[in-house]
Order: structure tokens, then sequence, then C-alpha cells
């Protein structure tokens, strides 16, 4: 089981990464792609990569952090693209949800970020809330300029799942599915996805499945808790546990170039 989304860069780790790695890989995860949401957490996600075996990391800037984006920007993102620990460019997009950073800021981080994915030829892990059809206006000039491309952390309608797929997006499951309240939708909509379009994740240290039973007193998800969330998005798309994880896996080598 490998997760793709996890942000070991956060306040919530600072004090316990090594341990936190480590359980995850005595839990059966067997890789982690850290994620970079700005510029300075991608150098720190590239380091943690660097500190960790089997682990691997993105690239890139967050839309919530958009408006940092300045003419160094690129120049940072590809220096920081050239180490092997960096397998992607990302976490970019939009998010017109909260509005952070301007949606004119978003849209041209997104869009340089997409150049220079497409320059290096790498796969791009995304994030889209609220955006959907500004997102894949400014995504789709660019999908045959890129080898692939993952929308992390897809909470989006049944409609928006196909719009996605139509388009080659892998999808990255976290535990909202596990949400009885607000992950209803997303559980039913899992059958529509291909196993060979089908990524999982924790999004540690959000997330943590409201279904986990004992729940860990800090209310902190883990990369630990994978299998967890494998096990429930096997169950509903009525698939064997080891077998999606095992294509899951086959998913990340394919499309991050990773070997674990």
């Amino acid at each position: 089981m490998f997760d793709i989304g996890l942000n070991l860069t956060s306040p919530q780790f600072a004090h316990d990464s090594d341990e936190v790695v480590a359980r995850a890989f005595d839990a059966g995860v067997n890789g982690l792609l850290l994620t970079g949401t700005n510029l300075h957490e991608s150098e720190q996600a590239q380091q943690l990569a660097q500190r960790y075996a089997h682990c691997w990391s993105t690239a890139g800037v967050h839309p919530h952090d958009s408006s940092q984006w300045g003419p160094e920007s690129a120049d940072a993102l590809r220096a920081l693209a050239a180490s092997p620990e960096v397998v992607a460019i990302g976490e970019c997009g939009l998010d017109f949800n909260r509005n952070f950073s301007t949606p004119a800021e978003q849209e041209y981080a997104f869009n340089a970020q997409l150049a220079l994915a497409a320059e290096l030829n790498m796969p791009v892990f995304m994030h889209c809330r609220d955006a959907h059809e500004r997102f894949l206006a400014l995504l789709e000039p660019w999908l045959d300029k890129l080898p692939g491309a993952v929308l992390h952390c897809f909470t989006g309608s049944r409609q928006e799942a196909l719009d996605c797929l139509e388009r080659g997006l892998y999808l990255g499951i976290t535990g909202w599915v596990c949400d009885e309240r607000r992950g209803l939708e997303l559980r039913e909509l899992l059958p529509v996805i291909p196993a060979d379009r089908l990524l999982i994740e924790t999004d540690a240290p959000y997330l943590l499945p409201r279904d986990l039973s004992p729940k860990p007193k800090s209310r902190r998800n883990e990369p630990a808790y994978l299998g967890h969330i494998v096990e429930r998005i096997a169950h509903w798309r009525g698939e064997e546990t080891q077998r999606l994880a095992e294509q899951t896996d086959d998913n990340v080598r394919r499309l991050f170039g990773v070997q674990f």
C-alpha cells in the first residue's frame, strides 16, 4: 500500500516524524509521497524524502499560496525537481472555496506549474475545490504534453469524476469516503473509477477516517491508517483488499515512475 498524499511537513508531525514513518511501514505501508505545498515546504518535503527510505516528494505551490508565486518560483521548483526524490510537480490547482489567493493568482500559478511539468516531462499532483469547470479548462490544453496527472483528495460529484476520468486523470481517494455524513456520494461513485485510475492516500494529518476504531486521542490522521482506508474502499467497490492494494501500487509505479 502506497500513500500518495502525506503532509509530513505539517507542524503536527514536527516532533515525531520518525515515529510516524516507522508506524506506517510497520502497518504495511510500502511507500510514501510527501506533499509540497509552497516553496519552503517543498524543500522540506524533499529533505524528508531523502531522509527516509521508500519516500518521495512533490514540489509545487498550492492554490492557497498562489499569491506567493513570483518570477523566481519556477526556477526554484525546477531546481528541486532535479532531485531524485521529487517525482511530481504540485500540489497545484484551484481552490475557489476559500480564495486565500485570488482566482487570478491561482490560475496564473496553476498554468505556470503545468507549463513547468510539461517542460520537465513530469506528472502533476493537483488540487481542485469548487472550481471544476475552470480547472478543466486550464488543464485541458496541457494534457497531451504531460506524462500523467492525479487529482488528489477527490471529493467531487459523479459527473466530475467522469469528466476527470474521460481526460485520463488518476483520482486519489482518502478517508473522506469513510465519513457517513459527507462521504456518501463519494462512496457511491467508487465503482465507476477504473482500477487502473485509482490511487489511495491519507492526506494526513487531515481527514482522519470517522469510522476508525479506536480513534486516536490526538485526532490526528497518520499514514499508518492507510490500510483501514484501503479495506473500506475495497469493500464498497466489491473487491478483495489485497488485490486493490496491489493494483494501486502498480498505478503509483506507472504514474510516478518509482520503485518500491
